[in-house]
């Protein structure tokens, strides 16, 4: 553990463990039927900020409880990485439906490379946008002109390397990630990403505690916590913020429920820092962090749809008063919130 870097903190690391706290509170309360605003910060109710634990954001439920597990869908290994992948590349819902509403149920067996191909310029055609902006997402090398081809690409030699029976095999989270890093295209940030995605599936099952990346959002907001770390101790000090976690946030006299029981895992803590980036930047403005940026962009609009109940990896058992077990897969959905204290 870093402990020099570690032990210089600034106010904005006090920060983070207060915005965790609340910007939590707010998914339970919003889960509970509350009316908005759920919360009394007015920072959290100007702005957008994404979920503390990853997997309760509204495109990572729908890759868990659509793509992956959803009714129907395959659980053999190359159908889910398939599945995984084609939606992860995208990462956006709308175009995940909308290939579904031209060729039916998405599965490796039944592809056609190229009319999906076909459906995909379709639909870039008309004016829609076919790629998230979460991640930067640069064209691979296949000689392609439209980057969306270049990517099918991409999976085509995926799935013609067998990368899904590799993975399948593979020793640790760090070995998933080491073989989705081999390929063009794809950097650090998004094979530990994918990496992650992977594991929520059927077809691999590591603890998240293993390893982790740091992204350049979260590099921000490491510099604004820890002032005098480098580049080069941002997972080491992810790490030891998620193995702290129970500590820092008693010392500081917050009652933190985690997710059904689940603590922060290095990945939630990576994204914390992320967002702590944006949140200090009104918080905080006179802690500029590297990326010297003053305000934050994403403003919060209102709910545009109810808040669906959470759908979790099954082998997780945060099992709160099953109300729905979907077989074959036995994906748990929940009706019971933990109390907030």
């Amino acid at each position: 553990m870093p402990q020099p870097n570690f032990a210089e903190r600034s106010c904005v690391f006090d920060t983070y463990w207060h915005f965790a706290a609340e910007r939590l509170n707010m998914f339970y309360r919003r889960l509970e039927g509350a009316p908005s605003p759920w919360t009394d910060d007015q920072i959290l109710q100007a702005h957008r900020f994404t979920n503390v634990y990853r997997v309760t954001d509204r495109v990572s439920q729908y890759l868990v409880g659509e793509v992956q597990y959803g009714t129907g869908r395959s659980q053999a290994i190359d159908e889910v990485f398939f599945r995984t992948l084609l939606f992860k590349i995208f990462n956006k819902i709308e175009t995940w439906e909308a290939i579904e509403s031209e060729l039916g149920p998405i599965g490796w067996q039944s592809a056609n490379l190229e009319r999906l191909d076909d459906v995909l310029h379709s639909i870039v055609g008309r004016g829609q946008s076919i790629y998230s902006a979460a991640y930067i997402m640069p064209s691979p090398a296949f000689g392609r002109k439209k980057k969306h081809s270049n990517h099918l690409r991409l999976l085509a030699k995926m799935m013609d390397d067998r990368l899904p029976s590799r993975i399948s095999s593979a020793k640790s989270l760090n070995s998933v990630y080491e073989e989705l890093l081999a390929y063009t295209g794809i950097g650090k940030f998004l094979a530990f990403q994918f990496a992650i995605d992977l594991n929520y599936s059927s077809i691999i099952d590591f603890p998240e505690s293993e390893f982790v990346v740091a992204g350049p959002g979260a590099h921000d907001g490491i510099s604004k916590c820890f002032p005098r770390a480098s580049p080069g101790d941002a997972e080491q000090l992810i790490m030891a913020v998620a193995e702290r976690q129970t500590e820092e946030f008693k010392k500081r006299g917050i009652v933190f429920p985690g997710l059904y029981g689940r603590p922060l895992q290095p990945i939630d803590c990576q994204n914390l820092f992320c967002e702590i980036s944006k949140y200090s930047r009104v918080s905080h403005p006179e802690i500029r962090g590297v990326a010297n940026r003053q305000r934050i962009k994403q403003v919060y609009r209102g709910a545009r749809r109810p808040i669906k109940v959470p759908v979790f990896p099954p082998k997780w058992n945060l099992r709160v008063r099953p109300v729905e077990v979907s077989a074959p897969t036995g994906l748990v959905s929940f009706d019971a919130q933990p109390r907030l204290l």
